[in-house]
């Protein structure tokens, strides 16, 4: 079928606005319609050639939409239904689906982005993700979807496939925080606000939230937040340990990437404490760290892939918590775009300037 979409031809070029030709649905894929695609920080990396992309490709990693057509093997949902696609799929089938860690599916992390459509000259389109969402229709696996209820809305419910799920999955399921405890958030950009959000309905007893910018600090304290670090100005280990009776924190949650926070992160956790790095930067990027924080000091440092979630269990639970109003998006949903203002968007992330921008129309 014929469809419309934004495809990176080349790295760092605006993106092309073009007619593709979508492949038929396998046995167990589907097509969908998008309804809403967010705008991530790691879209502008794969823009840059920081994520290992192949042009020509279609950007973004989770959308919500309406079913149109479904593969022979697909008998659980139907044309007319209303998805979440999220990029990490759960085959149920691979050694890390069977050993308890969907997050590290062989589908998503052994093979490349698949191609899923043809240029008018011929050339192969990709799908970032595995999914490609900033595209009017998508072509997925069916082990990525899920079924939304009518009460969310399309640009909220598309942010439970990225920032949602893995905020709440770096609390809950990988830190495990426990009521009263001491947590601090690196970085807050919208993963960083939801964990936010994710440690106060958690319980933590102290939630520090840690940027050198005042606006987004400002809005963590509405969210959650106790305490808050001007990176900008102080140390923020020597912050955070001071706000913690000079031990550190329990648990530091990183979400800001780069070399020196992931660093920053590990120090200013209390020994035999919790630091999850859900930051990321260019693929080759390298991390140099005191051993003397991970032997002597027993500290667990843990990476964050999704979150490290479950999808079929765990998906359920955020979107329930979504739909009961506990998780409030809407100071995180910074702006809906069409998506010929994706070159647009693009920049305005690059430049911090959107938490989480959402094309809504396509």
């Amino acid at each position: 079928m014929r469809t419309h979409a934004a495809v990176l031809m080349d790295f760092e070029a605006p993106c092309a606005l073009t007619e593709l030709e979508l492949h038929d649905p396998a046995a167990g894929q589907l097509v969908v319609r998008t309804t809403a695609a967010p705008f991530c920080s790691t879209d502008w990396m794969g823009w840059r050639a920081m994520r290992r992309k192949v042009p020509p490709v279609v950007l973004g990693h989770t959308a919500v939409g309406v079913i149109e057509s479904t593969g022979s093997a697909v008998t659980d949902l139907q044309p007319g239904d209303r998805v979440l696609i999220a990029g990490t799929p759960q085959c149920g089938e691979c050694y890390y689906c069977l050993a308890g860690r969907p997050d590290q599916c062989s589908v998503l992390l052994d093979g490349s982005d698949p191609v899923v459509a043809t240029l008018n000259d011929g050339r192969d389109v990709r799908a970032a993700g595995r999914v490609g969402a900033y595209s009017r229709h998508l072509l997925v696996d069916r082990i990525q979807a899920h079924r939304l209820p009518d009460s969310l809305p399309d640009a909220t419910a598309s942010l439970l496939g990225c920032g949602i799920s893995t905020a709440l999955g770096a609390v809950n399921v990988i830190a495990e925080v426990q009521p009263g405890q001491s947590v601090a958030i690196v970085g807050l950009g919208h993963l960083g606000q939801w964990c936010v959000q994710a440690a106060r309905l958690a319980g933590a007893g102290q939630i520090i939230a840690i940027d050198p910018n005042p606006a987004r600090r400002s809005l963590a304290v509405d969210l959650g937040a106790t305490d808050l670090v001007d990176a900008g100005r102080v140390d923020p280990v020597e912050a955070v340990r001071s706000l913690t009776g000079g031990r550190g924190a329990d648990v530091v949650l990183e979400a800001a990437g780069p070399d020196l926070a992931t660093r920053q992160a590990v120090l200013m956790a209390r020994r035999a404490g919790t630091i999850v790095l859900m930051g990321v930067a260019h693929s080759a990027t390298e991390v140099q760290l005191p051993q003397l924080q991970l032997t002597v000091f027993g500290k667990r440092i843990v990476g964050c892939q999704n979150g490290q979630i479950t999808p079929d269990v765990d998906m359920p639970r955020w979107i329930g918590m979504l739909e009961r109003g506990e998780l409030d998006p809407s100071p995180i949903l910074t702006r809906e775009y069409a998506l010929d203002e994706i070159d647009t968007v693009l920049r305005r992330s690059m430049a911090g300037d959107d938490l989480s921008g959402v094309f809504t129309s396509f």
